[in-house]
Protein backbone atom coordinates (compact mmCIF):
# COMPACT_ATOMS: atom_id res chain seq x y z
CA UNK A 1 0.00 0.00 0.00
CA UNK A 2 1.12 3.60 -1.01
CA UNK A 3 2.79 5.08 1.92
CA UNK A 4 1.03 8.39 2.99
CA UNK A 5 1.76 11.51 5.01
CA UNK A 6 -0.28 12.02 8.12
CA UNK A 7 -0.16 14.72 10.58
CA UNK A 8 -0.09 13.67 14.18
CA UNK A 9 -1.91 15.67 16.63
CA UNK A 10 -0.77 16.56 20.27
CA UNK A 11 -2.01 14.87 23.67
CA UNK A 12 -4.16 17.72 24.30
CA UNK A 13 -7.11 15.61 22.95
CA UNK A 14 -6.75 13.47 25.59
CA UNK A 15 -5.20 10.34 24.63
CA UNK A 16 -4.80 10.98 20.90
CA UNK A 17 -8.63 12.09 20.53
CA UNK A 18 -9.79 8.73 21.93
CA UNK A 19 -12.83 8.85 23.95
CA UNK A 20 -11.51 7.33 27.03
CA UNK A 21 -8.25 8.87 27.19
CA UNK A 22 -6.60 5.42 25.20
CA UNK A 23 -4.89 5.74 22.01
CA UNK A 24 -7.44 4.37 19.12
CA UNK A 25 -7.67 1.07 17.48
CA UNK A 26 -6.71 -0.35 14.11
CA UNK A 27 -9.86 0.42 12.91
CA UNK A 28 -9.16 4.66 14.34
CA UNK A 29 -7.89 7.56 12.48
CA UNK A 30 -4.51 9.35 13.87
CA UNK A 31 -7.21 11.60 15.64
CA UNK A 32 -9.17 9.23 17.10
CA UNK A 33 -12.42 8.91 14.59
CA UNK A 34 -13.46 5.66 13.26
CA UNK A 35 -12.75 5.52 9.98
CA UNK A 36 -16.18 3.89 9.41
CA UNK A 37 -16.55 5.77 5.77
CA UNK A 38 -16.29 2.96 3.02
CA UNK A 39 -15.41 3.38 -0.70
CA UNK A 40 -18.79 3.46 -1.48
CA UNK A 41 -20.67 5.98 1.20
CA UNK A 42 -17.35 8.50 0.08
CA UNK A 43 -18.32 7.91 -3.45
CA UNK A 44 -21.65 8.27 -2.69
CA UNK A 45 -21.57 11.62 -0.74
CA UNK A 46 -19.23 13.35 -2.68
CA UNK A 47 -21.82 12.75 -5.72
CA UNK A 48 -24.05 14.01 -3.40
CA UNK A 49 -22.22 17.13 -2.87
CA UNK A 50 -22.21 17.92 -6.22
CA UNK A 51 -26.33 17.78 -5.90
CA UNK A 52 -28.15 20.21 -4.36
CA UNK A 53 -31.41 22.63 -3.82
CA UNK A 54 -28.97 25.09 -5.72
CA UNK A 55 -30.03 22.92 -8.80
CA UNK A 56 -33.73 21.69 -8.06
CA UNK A 57 -34.78 25.36 -7.33
CA UNK A 58 -32.45 27.90 -8.10
CA UNK A 59 -32.33 27.05 -11.77
CA UNK A 60 -35.56 28.23 -12.36
CA UNK A 61 -35.02 31.75 -11.39
CA UNK A 62 -31.31 31.58 -13.35
CA UNK A 63 -33.11 29.85 -16.11
CA UNK A 64 -35.39 33.13 -16.09
CA UNK A 65 -32.27 35.40 -15.86
CA UNK A 66 -29.80 34.02 -18.90
CA UNK A 67 -31.97 31.47 -20.66
CA UNK A 68 -30.33 28.54 -22.00
CA UNK A 69 -26.75 30.40 -21.99
CA UNK A 70 -27.34 29.15 -17.99
CA UNK A 71 -26.17 25.34 -18.89
CA UNK A 72 -22.73 27.62 -20.14
CA UNK A 73 -22.40 29.06 -16.65
CA UNK A 74 -22.89 26.04 -14.96
CA UNK A 75 -20.53 23.97 -17.16
CA UNK A 76 -17.66 27.16 -16.96
CA UNK A 77 -18.32 26.94 -13.24
CA UNK A 78 -18.22 22.89 -13.35
CA UNK A 79 -14.70 23.32 -15.03
CA UNK A 80 -13.16 25.83 -11.75
CA UNK A 81 -14.69 23.48 -9.30
CA UNK A 82 -12.84 20.76 -10.63
CA UNK A 83 -9.31 22.59 -10.33
CA UNK A 84 -10.36 23.18 -7.00
CA UNK A 85 -10.93 19.72 -6.23
CA UNK A 86 -7.68 18.49 -7.45
CA UNK A 87 -5.98 21.04 -5.46
CA UNK A 88 -7.63 20.00 -2.49
CA UNK A 89 -7.02 16.43 -3.65
CA UNK A 90 -3.30 16.69 -4.05
CA UNK A 91 -3.11 18.63 -0.21
CA UNK A 92 -5.31 15.50 0.69
CA UNK A 93 -3.04 12.78 -0.04
CA UNK A 94 0.35 14.77 1.29
CA UNK A 95 -1.62 15.06 4.87
CA UNK A 96 -4.86 13.95 5.03
CA UNK A 97 -6.75 15.21 8.18
CA UNK A 98 -10.20 16.02 8.96
CA UNK A 99 -11.19 19.84 9.33
CA UNK A 100 -8.69 19.77 5.92
CA UNK A 101 -9.58 23.25 4.97
CA UNK A 102 -8.07 24.84 8.37
CA UNK A 103 -5.32 22.72 8.71
CA UNK A 104 -3.91 23.60 5.30
CA UNK A 105 -4.33 27.37 5.68
CA UNK A 106 -2.72 27.20 9.08
CA UNK A 107 0.09 25.55 7.45
CA UNK A 108 0.72 27.47 4.82
CA UNK A 109 -0.78 30.95 5.04
CA UNK A 110 -0.49 31.41 8.88
CA UNK A 111 -2.38 30.62 12.43
CA UNK A 112 -4.77 33.38 11.92
CA UNK A 113 -5.96 32.09 8.33
CA UNK A 114 -6.58 28.37 9.95
CA UNK A 115 -8.59 30.00 12.88
CA UNK A 116 -10.56 32.12 10.52
CA UNK A 117 -11.26 29.59 7.47
CA UNK A 118 -12.29 26.83 10.27
CA UNK A 119 -14.68 29.34 11.99
CA UNK A 120 -16.22 30.61 8.21
CA UNK A 121 -16.51 27.24 7.17
CA UNK A 122 -18.68 26.39 10.42
CA UNK A 123 -20.92 29.54 9.86
CA UNK A 124 -21.32 28.60 6.26
CA UNK A 125 -22.67 25.32 7.07
CA UNK A 126 -25.00 26.42 10.08
CA UNK A 127 -26.63 28.63 7.91
CA UNK A 128 -26.77 26.59 5.17
CA UNK A 129 -28.55 23.95 8.19
CA UNK A 130 -30.91 27.38 8.73
CA UNK A 131 -31.92 27.29 5.26
CA UNK A 132 -32.35 24.02 4.72
CA UNK A 133 -34.29 22.94 7.67
CA UNK A 134 -37.27 25.98 6.71
CA UNK A 135 -37.11 24.81 3.18
CA UNK A 136 -37.51 21.27 3.94
CA UNK A 137 -40.08 22.12 6.35
CA UNK A 138 -42.12 23.86 3.04
CA UNK A 139 -41.64 20.83 1.27
CA UNK A 140 -43.69 18.49 3.69
CA UNK A 141 -46.30 21.43 3.71
CA UNK A 142 -47.26 20.14 0.13
CA UNK A 143 -48.03 17.17 1.30
CA UNK A 144 -49.36 17.96 4.59
CA UNK A 145 -50.37 21.57 4.87
CA UNK A 146 -52.41 21.15 8.46
CA UNK A 147 -48.71 20.09 9.81
CA UNK A 148 -47.04 23.91 11.27
CA UNK A 149 -43.48 24.57 10.00
CA UNK A 150 -42.15 24.61 13.37
CA UNK A 151 -43.26 21.05 14.13
CA UNK A 152 -41.60 19.63 10.83
CA UNK A 153 -38.19 21.64 10.80
CA UNK A 154 -37.93 20.46 14.47
CA UNK A 155 -38.57 16.47 13.52
CA UNK A 156 -36.12 16.90 11.09
CA UNK A 157 -33.50 18.48 13.25
CA UNK A 158 -33.63 15.83 15.76
CA UNK A 159 -33.83 13.03 13.71
CA UNK A 160 -30.75 14.26 11.92
CA UNK A 161 -29.04 15.28 15.06
CA UNK A 162 -29.48 11.71 16.62
CA UNK A 163 -28.21 10.06 13.20
CA UNK A 164 -24.93 11.78 13.76
CA UNK A 165 -24.30 11.15 17.03
CA UNK A 166 -25.08 7.28 16.94
CA UNK A 167 -21.93 6.89 14.79
CA UNK A 168 -20.29 8.01 11.62
CA UNK A 169 -21.32 5.00 9.86
CA UNK A 170 -24.92 5.93 10.16
CA UNK A 171 -24.63 9.34 8.59
CA UNK A 172 -22.53 7.70 5.69
CA UNK A 173 -25.56 5.36 5.07
CA UNK A 174 -28.11 7.86 5.60
CA UNK A 175 -25.86 10.45 2.91
CA UNK A 176 -25.43 7.42 0.74
CA UNK A 177 -28.96 6.69 0.41
CA UNK A 178 -30.05 10.51 -0.06
CA UNK A 179 -27.73 10.84 -2.54
CA UNK A 180 -28.96 7.51 -4.07
CA UNK A 181 -32.50 9.22 -4.58
CA UNK A 182 -30.84 11.95 -5.92
CA UNK A 183 -29.00 10.50 -8.78
CA UNK A 184 -31.97 8.01 -9.57
CA UNK A 185 -34.31 11.13 -10.04
CA UNK A 186 -31.98 13.34 -12.32
CA UNK A 187 -30.59 10.01 -14.41
CA UNK A 188 -34.51 9.23 -14.73
CA UNK A 189 -35.57 12.94 -15.83
CA UNK A 190 -33.06 12.65 -18.33
CA UNK A 191 -33.86 9.62 -19.62
CA UNK A 192 -37.16 10.65 -20.00
CA UNK A 193 -36.69 14.07 -21.28
CA UNK A 194 -34.37 12.10 -24.20
CA UNK A 195 -37.37 10.16 -24.98
CA UNK A 196 -39.73 13.15 -25.56
CA UNK A 197 -37.19 14.49 -27.67
CA UNK A 198 -36.61 11.32 -29.33
CA UNK A 199 -40.37 10.04 -29.70
CA UNK A 200 -42.21 12.73 -29.40
CA UNK A 201 -44.74 11.16 -26.90
CA UNK A 202 -46.59 13.10 -24.30
CA UNK A 203 -48.75 16.41 -24.53
CA UNK A 204 -44.34 18.42 -24.47
CA UNK A 205 -43.74 16.21 -27.74
CA UNK A 206 -45.15 18.57 -30.61
CA UNK A 207 -42.39 21.41 -29.11
CA UNK A 208 -39.99 19.64 -27.78
CA UNK A 209 -36.79 19.85 -30.32
CA UNK A 210 -32.98 20.76 -29.89
CA UNK A 211 -33.66 24.27 -31.61
CA UNK A 212 -35.37 25.51 -28.20
CA UNK A 213 -32.11 26.13 -27.08
CA UNK A 214 -31.46 29.17 -29.86
CA UNK A 215 -35.07 29.59 -31.22
CA UNK A 216 -36.25 32.09 -29.04
CA UNK A 217 -34.27 35.36 -28.87
CA UNK A 218 -30.82 33.33 -29.18
CA UNK A 219 -28.66 31.33 -26.72
CA UNK A 220 -27.89 34.56 -24.71
CA UNK A 221 -31.85 36.10 -24.57
CA UNK A 222 -31.14 38.41 -22.27
CA UNK A 223 -27.19 39.14 -23.10
CA UNK A 224 -23.74 37.92 -21.84
CA UNK A 225 -23.87 40.50 -18.88
CA UNK A 226 -26.92 38.93 -17.56
CA UNK A 227 -25.91 35.39 -18.20
CA UNK A 228 -22.47 36.22 -16.19
CA UNK A 229 -24.47 37.27 -12.84
CA UNK A 230 -26.14 34.46 -12.51
CA UNK A 231 -22.61 32.94 -11.55
CA UNK A 232 -23.44 33.41 -8.20
CA UNK A 233 -26.45 31.29 -7.75
CA UNK A 234 -24.28 28.84 -9.77
CA UNK A 235 -21.97 28.55 -7.47
CA UNK A 236 -23.81 28.11 -4.68
CA UNK A 237 -25.43 24.99 -6.03
CA UNK A 238 -22.04 23.76 -6.19
CA UNK A 239 -21.51 24.26 -2.52
CA UNK A 240 -20.91 21.08 -0.52
CA UNK A 241 -18.44 19.42 -3.13
CA UNK A 242 -15.71 19.86 -1.34
CA UNK A 243 -17.05 17.96 2.08
CA UNK A 244 -15.27 14.84 0.85
CA UNK A 245 -12.43 16.77 2.45
CA UNK A 246 -13.62 16.63 5.42
CA UNK A 247 -14.42 12.68 5.70
CA UNK A 248 -10.34 12.09 5.22
CA UNK A 249 -9.94 11.28 8.75
CA UNK A 250 -12.72 9.18 8.54
CA UNK A 251 -12.56 7.36 5.41
CA UNK A 252 -11.37 3.72 5.62
CA UNK A 253 -8.58 4.04 2.59
CA UNK A 254 -8.12 7.77 1.37
CA UNK A 255 -5.59 6.90 -0.65
CA UNK A 256 -7.58 5.26 -2.60
CA UNK A 257 -11.13 6.70 -2.32
CA UNK A 258 -10.57 10.05 -2.32
CA UNK A 259 -8.65 10.11 -5.66
CA UNK A 260 -11.59 8.50 -7.45
CA UNK A 261 -13.97 10.33 -5.83
CA UNK A 262 -12.34 13.69 -7.33
CA UNK A 263 -12.01 12.25 -10.59
CA UNK A 264 -15.55 11.40 -10.76
CA UNK A 265 -16.39 14.64 -10.38
CA UNK A 266 -16.17 15.79 -14.38
CA UNK A 267 -18.54 13.64 -15.33
CA UNK A 268 -20.80 14.02 -12.61
CA UNK A 269 -20.94 17.89 -13.91
CA UNK A 270 -21.60 17.21 -16.89
CA UNK A 271 -24.48 14.62 -16.44
CA UNK A 272 -26.18 15.96 -13.34
CA UNK A 273 -25.98 19.47 -14.34
CA UNK A 274 -25.26 20.72 -18.12
CA UNK A 275 -27.17 17.19 -18.99
CA UNK A 276 -30.20 17.91 -17.39
CA UNK A 277 -30.37 21.36 -17.67
CA UNK A 278 -29.64 20.91 -21.59
CA UNK A 279 -32.74 18.31 -21.86
CA UNK A 280 -34.95 20.16 -19.64
CA UNK A 281 -34.25 23.10 -21.67
CA UNK A 282 -34.87 21.26 -25.07
CA UNK A 283 -37.97 19.79 -24.00
CA UNK A 284 -39.40 23.19 -22.64
CA UNK A 285 -38.80 26.35 -24.02
CA UNK A 286 -37.06 28.50 -21.54
CA UNK A 287 -39.33 31.27 -21.33
CA UNK A 288 -41.80 28.94 -19.65
CA UNK A 289 -39.75 29.06 -16.43
CA UNK A 290 -40.07 31.14 -13.84
CA UNK A 291 -38.39 32.34 -10.58
CA UNK A 292 -39.56 30.57 -7.58
CA UNK A 293 -40.44 27.20 -9.19
CA UNK A 294 -38.62 24.45 -10.10
CA UNK A 295 -37.84 23.81 -13.45
CA UNK A 296 -37.74 20.56 -13.13
CA UNK A 297 -41.29 20.29 -11.37
CA UNK A 298 -42.36 22.40 -14.28
CA UNK A 299 -41.24 20.00 -17.25
CA UNK A 300 -43.06 17.37 -15.38
CA UNK A 301 -46.01 18.90 -15.43
CA UNK A 302 -45.83 19.96 -19.24
CA UNK A 303 -44.50 16.37 -20.62
CA UNK A 304 -47.77 15.21 -18.01
CA UNK A 305 -46.74 12.67 -15.97
CA UNK A 306 -48.87 12.13 -13.02
CA UNK A 307 -48.00 13.20 -9.66
CA UNK A 308 -44.44 14.05 -11.41
CA UNK A 309 -44.67 17.64 -9.11
CA UNK A 310 -44.79 15.24 -6.25
CA UNK A 311 -42.38 13.53 -7.07
CA UNK A 312 -39.70 16.13 -7.75
CA UNK A 313 -41.31 17.69 -4.24
CA UNK A 314 -40.13 14.23 -2.67
CA UNK A 315 -36.28 14.80 -4.48
CA UNK A 316 -36.08 18.52 -3.22
CA UNK A 317 -37.05 17.23 0.41
CA UNK A 318 -34.04 14.79 0.12
CA UNK A 319 -31.61 17.50 -0.93
CA UNK A 320 -32.44 19.81 1.25
CA UNK A 321 -32.03 17.15 4.07
CA UNK A 322 -29.06 15.67 2.84
CA UNK A 323 -27.61 19.10 2.75
CA UNK A 324 -28.53 19.82 6.87
CA UNK A 325 -27.07 15.98 7.33
CA UNK A 326 -24.17 17.13 5.76
CA UNK A 327 -23.72 20.47 7.97
CA UNK A 328 -23.77 18.65 11.22
CA UNK A 329 -21.48 16.27 10.01
CA UNK A 330 -18.89 18.90 9.25
CA UNK A 331 -19.77 21.69 11.89
CA UNK A 332 -18.78 19.31 14.38
CA UNK A 333 -15.33 18.08 13.19
CA UNK A 334 -14.54 21.97 12.37
CA UNK A 335 -14.90 22.76 15.47
CA UNK A 336 -13.05 19.87 17.34
CA UNK A 337 -10.08 20.80 14.61
CA UNK A 338 -10.37 24.52 15.99
CA UNK A 339 -10.35 23.15 19.18
CA UNK A 340 -7.02 21.33 18.79
CA UNK A 341 -5.16 24.32 17.76
CA UNK A 342 -6.56 25.85 21.21
CA UNK A 343 -8.93 28.35 18.54
CA UNK A 344 -12.19 26.81 20.24
CA UNK A 345 -13.18 25.58 23.76
CA UNK A 346 -11.09 22.94 25.15
CA UNK A 347 -14.48 20.60 25.29
CA UNK A 348 -15.36 20.52 21.94
CA UNK A 349 -12.40 18.15 21.18
CA UNK A 350 -13.84 15.40 23.24
CA UNK A 351 -14.97 12.59 21.52
CA UNK A 352 -18.25 10.71 22.36
CA UNK A 353 -17.68 6.72 23.06
CA UNK A 354 -19.05 6.36 19.43
CA UNK A 355 -15.89 8.73 18.52
CA UNK A 356 -18.29 11.45 17.31
CA UNK A 357 -17.62 15.12 18.47
CA UNK A 358 -21.01 15.21 20.23
CA UNK A 359 -20.10 18.35 22.00
CA UNK A 360 -19.27 20.40 18.54
CA UNK A 361 -22.52 18.56 16.72
CA UNK A 362 -24.74 19.47 19.67
CA UNK A 363 -23.90 23.18 19.77
CA UNK A 364 -24.41 23.84 15.68
CA UNK A 365 -27.60 22.31 16.01
CA UNK A 366 -28.87 24.53 18.41
CA UNK A 367 -27.79 27.42 16.14
CA UNK A 368 -29.57 25.61 13.49
CA UNK A 369 -32.46 25.39 15.05
CA UNK A 370 -32.51 29.39 16.16
CA UNK A 371 -32.54 30.08 12.40
CA UNK A 372 -35.76 27.64 12.37
CA UNK A 373 -36.87 30.13 14.65
CA UNK A 374 -35.71 33.31 12.73
CA UNK A 375 -37.34 32.82 9.81
CA UNK A 376 -41.01 32.98 11.54
CA UNK A 377 -40.15 36.52 12.26
CA UNK A 378 -37.72 38.00 9.27
CA UNK A 379 -39.18 38.31 5.81
CA UNK A 380 -39.72 36.20 2.63
CA UNK A 381 -35.91 37.60 1.34
CA UNK A 382 -34.29 36.10 4.11
CA UNK A 383 -33.86 33.02 2.91
CA UNK A 384 -32.04 34.46 0.27
CA UNK A 385 -30.27 36.31 2.24
CA UNK A 386 -29.01 33.56 4.15
CA UNK A 387 -27.80 31.80 1.26
CA UNK A 388 -26.07 35.01 -0.13
CA UNK A 389 -23.93 34.50 3.59
CA UNK A 390 -23.15 30.34 2.43
CA UNK A 391 -22.02 31.48 -0.63
CA UNK A 392 -19.27 34.10 0.36
CA UNK A 393 -18.09 31.84 3.30
CA UNK A 394 -18.12 28.91 0.68
CA UNK A 395 -15.67 31.09 -1.90
CA UNK A 396 -13.51 32.07 1.16
CA UNK A 397 -13.32 28.18 1.60
CA UNK A 398 -12.27 27.86 -2.07
CA UNK A 399 -9.64 30.37 -2.09
CA UNK A 400 -8.07 28.84 1.30
CA UNK A 401 -7.64 25.49 -0.97
CA UNK A 402 -6.19 26.98 -3.52
CA UNK A 403 -3.83 29.39 -1.75
CA UNK A 404 -2.47 26.70 0.21
CA UNK A 405 -1.62 24.70 -2.77
CA UNK A 406 0.03 27.30 -4.56
CA UNK A 407 2.12 27.50 -1.30
CA UNK A 408 2.77 24.03 -0.97
CA UNK A 409 3.47 23.70 -4.52
CA UNK A 410 6.17 26.21 -4.25
CA UNK A 411 7.87 24.09 -1.25
CA UNK A 412 7.22 20.87 -3.01
CA UNK A 413 10.01 22.12 -6.05
CA UNK A 414 12.20 24.35 -3.52
CA UNK A 415 12.26 20.48 -1.79
CA UNK A 416 11.13 21.59 1.66
CA UNK A 417 8.18 19.22 1.61
CA UNK A 418 7.04 15.41 0.03
CA UNK A 419 5.24 15.37 -2.82
CA UNK A 420 1.57 14.13 -3.03
CA UNK A 421 1.27 11.05 -4.65
CA UNK A 422 -1.84 12.42 -6.38
CA UNK A 423 -0.54 16.06 -8.33
CA UNK A 424 -2.93 18.18 -9.66
CA UNK A 425 -2.65 18.78 -13.26
CA UNK A 426 -0.58 21.77 -14.41
CA UNK A 427 0.81 22.11 -11.14
CA UNK A 428 -0.68 25.19 -9.65
CA UNK A 429 -1.14 27.15 -12.91
CA UNK A 430 -4.78 26.16 -12.58
CA UNK A 431 -5.22 27.24 -9.05
CA UNK A 432 -4.35 30.39 -10.44
CA UNK A 433 -7.33 30.63 -13.04
CA UNK A 434 -9.75 29.35 -10.44
CA UNK A 435 -8.58 32.12 -7.80
CA UNK A 436 -9.26 34.58 -10.46
CA UNK A 437 -12.84 33.43 -11.59
CA UNK A 438 -13.23 33.40 -7.95
CA UNK A 439 -12.39 37.14 -7.10
CA UNK A 440 -15.02 37.69 -10.38
CA UNK A 441 -17.70 36.24 -8.83
CA UNK A 442 -17.24 38.10 -5.19
CA UNK A 443 -16.87 41.51 -7.68
CA UNK A 444 -20.30 40.11 -9.49
CA UNK A 445 -21.99 39.91 -5.67
CA UNK A 446 -20.45 43.60 -4.70
CA UNK A 447 -22.60 44.48 -7.95
CA UNK A 448 -25.73 42.86 -7.15
CA UNK A 449 -27.83 45.42 -4.61
CA UNK A 450 -29.69 42.03 -3.34
CA UNK A 451 -26.46 39.63 -2.74
CA UNK A 452 -24.02 42.69 -1.79
CA UNK A 453 -25.62 42.34 1.79
CA UNK A 454 -23.86 39.25 2.32
CA UNK A 455 -20.57 40.94 2.14
CA UNK A 456 -21.55 43.24 5.07
CA UNK A 457 -22.46 40.31 7.18
CA UNK A 458 -18.81 38.71 6.22
CA UNK A 459 -17.05 41.93 6.71
CA UNK A 460 -18.58 41.80 10.47
CA UNK A 461 -17.89 38.15 10.77
CA UNK A 462 -14.30 39.50 9.74
CA UNK A 463 -14.35 41.91 12.56
CA UNK A 464 -15.93 39.57 15.45
CA UNK A 465 -13.19 36.97 14.34
CA UNK A 466 -10.63 39.72 14.51
CA UNK A 467 -11.64 40.50 17.55
CA UNK A 468 -11.43 36.75 18.97
CA UNK A 469 -7.84 36.60 17.54
CA UNK A 470 -6.85 39.78 19.33
CA UNK A 471 -8.43 38.15 22.63
CA UNK A 472 -7.31 34.31 22.48
CA UNK A 473 -3.35 36.39 21.49
CA UNK A 474 -3.76 38.46 24.72
CA UNK A 475 -4.58 35.16 27.05
CA UNK A 476 -2.57 32.42 24.82
CA UNK A 477 0.12 33.58 22.56
CA UNK A 478 1.62 30.15 21.98
CA UNK A 479 -1.69 29.23 20.08
CA UNK A 480 -1.34 32.00 17.90
CA UNK A 481 2.30 31.43 16.68
CA UNK A 482 3.20 29.25 13.48
CA UNK A 483 4.09 25.27 14.45
CA UNK A 484 5.45 23.38 11.56
CA UNK A 485 3.24 19.72 11.29
CA UNK A 486 5.32 16.85 12.39
CA UNK A 487 4.91 13.39 9.98
CA UNK A 488 4.44 10.09 10.64
CA UNK A 489 3.87 7.65 7.99
CA UNK A 490 1.04 5.26 8.00
CA UNK A 491 -0.53 2.61 5.97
Amino acid sequence: MTSVQVGKHDDERGGDGAADGGTPDGNASAEGYERGLGSRQVQMIAIGGAIGVGLFLGAGANIAKAGPSLILMYALAGVIIFFIMRALGELLLYRPVSGSFAEYSREFLGPFFGYFTGWTYWLMWVVTGMAELTAAAIYVNYWFPQIPQWVTALAFLVLLFVANLISVKLFGEIEFWFSMVKVTALVGMIVIGLGVLTFGFSSAGDTAAVSNLWAFDGFFPKGVGSSLMTLQGVMFAYLAVELVGVTAGESENPEKTLPKAINTLPWRIALFYVGALTVILCVVKWTEFAPGVSPFVAAFAKIGIPAGAGIVNFVVLTAALSSCNSGMYSTGRMLRTLADNGEAPKVFNRLSSTRTPAFGITVSVLFMGVGVVLNYIVPEKAFGYVVSVATAAGIWTWLMILVSHIRYRRAVDAGRLPASPFPAPGGSKFSWVAVVFLLFVTCLIAYDADSRVCLYVMAGWAVALGIGWAVLKSRNPEVTERREPEFEKAG
